[in-house]
């Protein structure tokens, strides 16, 4: 956890003068994986992990930005950077600065959300940095703004085309509640969390290289079956809009790998629609069904899983007490979600950490986390 009193003693000796702090948090996902590039549904949760920023305005056009976690410091000409991506994680601080319209300002940042872990630790640091800024310069924080802008980071900056559901995530978790949420209208509602269901996240320790490469081209694949199905049916605009009768139709028509890219996308919305349902009514034998599902489809259809992650799902759906388990994130690596009796949700993280390491020989992070809230200034020191 981190002490935001020594994070902002550590600012102090580090720069002089008083910061402010901001903090965003990361995010876990019960179901609705890849389908928010596809104006889809999704159902995450913010974590009760965060990153932190203790920050101060500066007088000239320079942000300095200094990293507790890499143990490195950057400085950045807001008028002079270029605007395409440098392989390192100073592109998120730089591309959400040139989005919000950053003045000078001295960034200290610590953090608490695994990185490359599928919890989204780029898009908490983007959301705590563009919050803190914008708020430095006396503006008002449009949340649906900043959770857009993090999105347009990501692409300019970065050179992932990722969705919208971590930003808005970070910048709309409420606590005790998982989000609902429509990626095409930005809507989303609020599902409670009932206190006889834990969440458990489980961090396999693997991040394999392609992962960033095989992301984009996913929603390649995705882009390419819309424009085929489209040729059916002029409604589809994505594949939000593709059912599965309309799909099989068309089944002819699709190379093999992009019909079964765009069966994950298509049974994916609807599962993430029936697991609310089934999380209203508290009939968590049916969500948890929808969630083994949701791996499998993952697995086999849309091909971002891996063994790691196969074998930790696995081993938390054997366990007393679990009604469902699924890789979540980008996938090649990171973590798994199972949603636990909150009675046994201790007992079952345990025998995760402890079967999965003796399966893999890695030591796994897994944690029962609560539903956190999103992006504040923080002013409890």
């Amino acid at each position: 956890m981190i002490d935001p009193a020594r994070l902002k003693s550590e600012f102090e000796r580090t720069f002089s003068g008083r910061p402010r702090l901001y903090r965003a948090p990361g995010r876990a996902n019960l179901i609705g994986e890849h389908t928010d590039y596809t104006d889809g549904f999704a159902m995450p949760m913010a974590l009760d992990r965060s990153t932190w920023v203790a920050a101060s305005s500066r007088d000239d056009r320079n942000l300095i930005v200094v990293s507790r976690a890499f143990k490195e410091t950057f400085t950045i000409d807001l008028d002079n950077q270029p605007p395409y991506p440098t392989d390192c994680w100073i592109d998120y601080v730089r591309g959400i600065a040139a989005l919000v319209g950053a003045g000078g300002a001295n960034l200290l940042i610590d953090s608490d959300v695994p990185i490359g872990s599928g919890v989204s630790s780029s898009a908490a640091l983007e959301i705590a940095c563009g919050y803190a800024l914008i708020d430095l310069s006396g503006r008002a924080v449009d949340l649906r703004s900043l959770a857009c802008d993090g999105q347009r980071a990501e692409h300019q900056f970065v050179g992932i085309r990722c969705g919208l559901m971590d930003q808005m995530t970070a910048c709309f978790g409420q606590p005790g509640q998982a989000l609902l949420l429509d990626t095409r209208t930005f809507d989303h509602q609020l599902l409670p969390l009932p206190r006889s269901v834990r969440v458990v996240v489980g961090n396999t320790m693997v991040r394999h290289a392609l992962a960033s490469g095989q992301y984009n081209a996913r929603r390649t694949d995705c882009e390419r079956g819309v424009e085929i199905l489209r040729r059916r049916s002029s409604e589809v605009r994505a594949l939000r809009d593709v059912g599965l009768q309309l799909l099989e139709a068309a089944c002819d028509d699709l190379p093999e790998r992009i019909y079964r890219r765009c069966r994950h996308v298509v049974t994916e919305n609807a599962r993430t629609l029936d697991a609310s349902e089934a999380m209203r009514s508290g009939d968590f034998d049916a969500f948890g069904r929808l969630m083994n599902a949701s791996h499998a489809s993952l697995r086999d259809d849309f091909e971002v899983s891996c063994a790691e992650l196969d074998t930790m799902a696995a081993i938390a759906r054997a366990q007393n007490g679990v009604y469902g388990a699924r890789m979540m994130g980008g996938g090649f690596g990171g973590s798994i979600i199972a949603l636990v009796d909150t009675e046994l949700a201790g007992s079952v993280a345990d025998r995760i950490r402890c079967e999965y390491r003796k399966v893999t020989g890695r030591d796994p992070d897994v944690w029962v986390c609560t539903a956190g809230a999103g992006v504040e200034r923080f002013d409890g020191c």
